[in-house]
């Protein structure tokens, strides 16, 4: 029955492609993760109710990727396939393979092109994203070909199924592996590590606020803002803070746990966390709710004059 067969084949090349989708994604998601920590971005602990609730719409976003998945298979994968047999067999005179990459490579230049342009990405990364573009098209068409070639065994949409999750599940494992080694290795972001002598100096929020560091451990708050939460509203409030007090280094048990501990009286400045880089250091706070924390920051005064201030910045 040539409609069963062709509904047959449908069905094959539809899962074949939102399989391999499927393994994109899942890579994706771990190339995404180790960029992100290559960022500079204070570190903090999830929050356990954002982990429930990502738990909780994870069944959900399955179902919405899947259905964006076959958007695609439909809309894009399958329409490439078609054209690129039909450029084999008009130039060719046969189905190259090569055209498969060669067509969306084409396609996809001009977004490509477009998107570069709107975010202002430099020639490196906008060809860098037009290649990953290109790859994440060409690497469903390809596997879901195999089951086009006259030439070849037919294949069930299952079996095709089967077999890109066996090689999509070491594909994905590798890629989790070599993340965890560079993050050992060391690719990852770490706040630097000042020191005491490093810590000591003149602290600017750029808009008025000066915090003083003597080395003696002397501390002096001029128009620093002092956060604390409000006992009626429940809301954070918001000080100017002006005295003198002390001052300590904490080095903590590593990058991420050191601290600057201020203790002035009247004021609520206590535990600044270090961030940024050694040449270009900060000390922040966190305000607010734990579920979308905003940073208070101060930067040495020469590079907060020439910056501006960053307080009240989202934590993405």
């Amino acid at each position: 029955m040539p409609q069963a067969r062709v509904r047959d084949r449908f069905g094959a090349v539809l899962t074949a492609s939102m399989s391999v989708l499927a393994v994109e994604t899942a890579i994706g998601a771990i190339v995404y993760f180790v960029w992100r920590q290559t960022l500079e971005s204070p570190g903090f602990l999830y929050d356990p109710l954002g982990v429930i609730l990502l738990i909780l719409i994870s069944p959900f976003k399955a179902v919405a990727g899947a259905v964006l998945a076959a958007m695609l298979s439909i809309g894009v994968v399958m329409p490439l396939l078609v054209v690129a047999g039909w450029l084999g067999r008009r130039f060719s005179r046969r189905e190259a393979w090569w055209w498969v990459p060669a067509l969306a490579a084409a396609g996809s230049a001009p977004s490509a092109v477009a998107t570069a342009v709107i975010v202002d990405a430099d020639a490196l990364m906008g060809c860098g994203g037009w290649l990953v573009v290109t790859a994440a098209l060409a690497a469903p068409a390809l596997v879901a070909r195999r089951l086009l070639l006259p030439d070849r065994p037919p294949l069930s949409g299952g079996v095709m199924f089967g077999r890109v999750a066996q090689y999509g599940t070491l594909a994905v494992a590798t890629a989790g592996v070599l993340a965890g080694i560079g993050l050992y290795a060391g690719i990852g972001y770490e706040p630097p590590r000042p020191g005491a002598e490093g810590s000591a100096g003149t602290w600017s929020d750029g808009k008025g606020g000066i915090l003083v560091l003597a080395a003696n451990g002397r501390a002096t708050a001029t128009r620093v803002e002092s956060f604390e939460l409000d006992d009626d509203s429940f809301e954070t409030v918001m000080h100017k803070c002006t005295g003198t007090g002390t001052w300590k280094y904490d080095p903590g048990a590593g990058p991420w746990s050191q601290t600057v501990v201020v203790l002035i009286d009247d004021c609520r400045l206590d535990t600044w966390e270090v961030f940024g880089t050694l040449e270009r250091p900060m000390l922040l706070v966190s305000i607010g709710d734990p579920d979308s924390w905003s940073l208070y920051i101060l930067q040495r005064r020469d590079q907060a004059l020439a910056s501006g201030s960053r307080q009240g910045e989202p934590v993405q």
